[in-house]
């Protein structure tokens, strides 16, 4: 639907200057980054947008090196064919996989915080059944699963709360930095569908209910699709609103998971060995 250009005509309806607004979207991109675009200098290569006017600034054609790669807002550029790269090396799992004995387990709970990166810490008493920790949906404490991808080992189990899912699971292999399956559930039954269709296709997103699942293949290296960006738009946007429709409140649940596991970023995080510690620098045990 749109990025810069949406930014640049919201800062014009503020009264910015139209010629402020195109050095900064335009030229000092280019500068800063050293980028080897055209800046349409004499013998610069011909990279530019035609538009219909100064006000509205309706893209009309794209041109790269000299050549008009859309128009009208569709890409004109010819398909090429080429074989998916990807590194997926995991089997199904099963339910038992994702069992966490209550005994010793001391860690915090992660909580999401809608629209950041960071996250905080949060105490919680787990829910306990037969010596086993559950997910607890009336709380808000839903387990996060993290599995390897590229070898087989153990899943890694925590908490998380914020996610608000009442009945099912969300997963995806866009989850830096590693982008290993991270996954968060209602229940262990609901994580292991979401995972295995994950596993299934070889990367990509999923969600899942008790009757419902949708899932979005992602074959290049687990990150992309092989689809028309239309196409993939319109799955992003139904598999979004099944999301909240399993009573996540978070505004942009996959972007919030896909972050749930970088390890650089404060106060705690999920990873394939586990809940980390970024301000103690340490793993829980």
């Amino acid at each position: 639907e749109g990025h810069i250009n949406q930014l640049v005509l919201r800062s014009l309806a503020h009264g910015y200057d139209l010629f402020d607004l195109l050095n900064i979207a335009c030229k000092h991109p280019v500068e800063h980054y050293k980028m080897n675009v055209g800046l349409l200098r004499e013998g610069d290569l011909a990279d530019f947008i035609v538009v219909n006017n100064p006000q509205e600034l309706k893209i009309e054609s794209t041109y790269i090196n000299g050549e008009e790669v859309a128009k009208n807002g569709k890409s004109i550029l010819r398909d090429k064919i080429h074989l998916p790269i990807n590194n997926f090396n995991i089997k199904k799992l099963d339910v038992k996989d994702l069992s966490l004995k209550a005994e010793g387990y001391q860690a915090p709970v992660i909580e999401a915080l809608d629209g950041e990166l960071i996250t905080e810490k949060k105490d919680h008493v787990y829910k306990v059944t037969d010596g086993y920790l559950e997910s607890d949906p009336l709380a808000d404490v839903l387990k996060v699963a993290v599995v390897n991808r590229y070898k087989s080992a153990p899943p890694a189990i925590g908490f998380i709360h914020n996610f608000n899912i009442k009945n099912g699971a969300i997963a995806s292999t866009v989850a830096h930095d590693s982008h290993n399956i991270i996954c968060v559930g209602s229940s262990d039954e609901h994580i292991l569908n979401a995972i295995n269709l994950i596993v299934e296709s070889k990367g990509g997103l999923s969600a899942v209910s008790d009757t419902d699942q949708l899932h979005i293949a992602l074959p290049i290296a687990g990150l992309m699709s092989d689809l028309p960006c239309e196409k993939i738009g319109v799955d992003y946007s139904e598999i979004d609103e099944f999301t909240k429709q399993l009573g996540c409140t978070l505004a942009a649940p996959f972007m919030t998971l896909s972050f749930m596991a970088l390890l650089v970023i404060p106060k705690i995080k999920m990873s394939d060995k586990g809940i980390f510690d970024a301000e103690a620098f340490k793993f829980y045990q």
